[in-house]
């Protein structure tokens, strides 16, 4: 029953489930699950562990994301060499020749999706939508497709495309955009000075008008718009994203953990609500943390029920 479960996506800590992760999932029943390298050593464990998360919620559309960009962001490297693969490399074929892009992208994208659902996986968190910036952190670096947000912003699109036709979701990340940013989030709070009508035109510019039924929020200060928080924890923003970008489906927050949010896990969760995030996500399998997040996650709303079962139809 959807209604039952609340607005959390989480993280687990190993191959398989704990005796302690099960009766957790069983009692706060969190939206969806992320997984990472540390989960993923075959795709035989992987569908293993999927098809018993999903036999907890008798679902077998619930949502198991994952990271799978391709380049250096790839949760398959045990069995699965993409490094190649960056973002960059095809924003450079797309930049030099559509056609070759078309055919190359579909490929790959092809390729991704037929392991992810080997694994019981339908989300991959992409499009990276973020712009190349120099002097940038490389956080983000080749996982973009371009400066130019136009290139970025078409390629954005054949992902999204591409990925719906193959029956998996895509979330674009990271709305309006961590481009700008010159410290890792992970580790430090981006500030980006950028006058809003600069950002508007380039960095926010990229993720409008995207079919994603996901997005993932940045956690970043944008200084001109909201100097005291992150998107993630700005209604401002938030309010940006839904009115400027024009995005109506889900938001979801970034990883909750990360340095850059500077309160408590509880009021990293309570701050993420308030702003207008939809769902928050929780990546570190910490128990204590996890807890902490579904203790503070409210049931489903209607609108999350509804765009759920519009993913659910991508699915099918």
């Amino acid at each position: 029953m959807m209604n039952k479960r609340r607005c959390f996506i989480t993280g687990i800590k190993s191959i398989s489930l704990s005796k302690r992760e099960k009766n957790f999932l069983k009692e706060f029943k969190p939206w969806g699950i992320i997984l990472f390298s540390r989960n993923i050593k075959s795709i035989e464990q992987t569908k293993k562990l999927t098809d018993e998360i999903k036999k907890i919620f008798n679902d077998k559309n619930y949502p198991i994301l994952t990271d799978q960009e391709g380049g250096r962001v790839n949760r398959f490297k045990s069995f699965f060499n993409a490094h190649p693969l960056t973002g960059e490399y095809y924003g450079s074929i797309y930049s030099n020749d559509k056609k070759k892009f078309t055919n190359h992208y579909r490929i790959f994208v092809n390729k991704t999706s037929y392991i992810l659902k080997q694994a019981g996986i339908n989300i991959n968190t992409v499009p990276v939508l973020d712009i190349r910036v120099k002097g940038s952190s490389n956080v983000i670096g080749d996982r973009s497709f371009s400066h130019n947000p136009k290139i970025v912003s078409e390629i954005g699109d054949a992902c999204i495309k591409n990925f719906h036709k193959n029956n998996i979701g895509t979330v674009i990340k990271h709305i309006p955009g961590h481009g700008r940013a010159k410290v890792d989030s992970h580790k430090l709070t981006p500030i980006v000075k950028e006058k809003y009508s600069k950002l508007v035109k380039n960095d926010f510019f990229a993720f409008k008008n995207k079919k994603s039924l996901f997005a993932m929020t940045a956690h970043i200060i944008y200084d001109d718009i909201d100097a005291s928080n992150t998107a993630t924890h700005s209604k401002k923003i938030i309010q940006l994203i839904r009115k400027n970008i024009k995005f109506k489906n889900i938001i979801i927050s970034d990883d909750i953990s990360m340095k850059s949010l500077k309160s408590s896990i509880k009021q990293n969760t309570l701050k993420a609500f308030n702003a207008g995030c939809n769902l928050v996500l929780h990546c570190n399998g910490s128990y204590k943390e996890m807890l902490i997040v579904a203790k503070n996650s409210s049931l489903l709303t209607k609108f999350i029920i509804k765009k759920t079962s519009q993913f659910y139809k991508i699915l099918s």
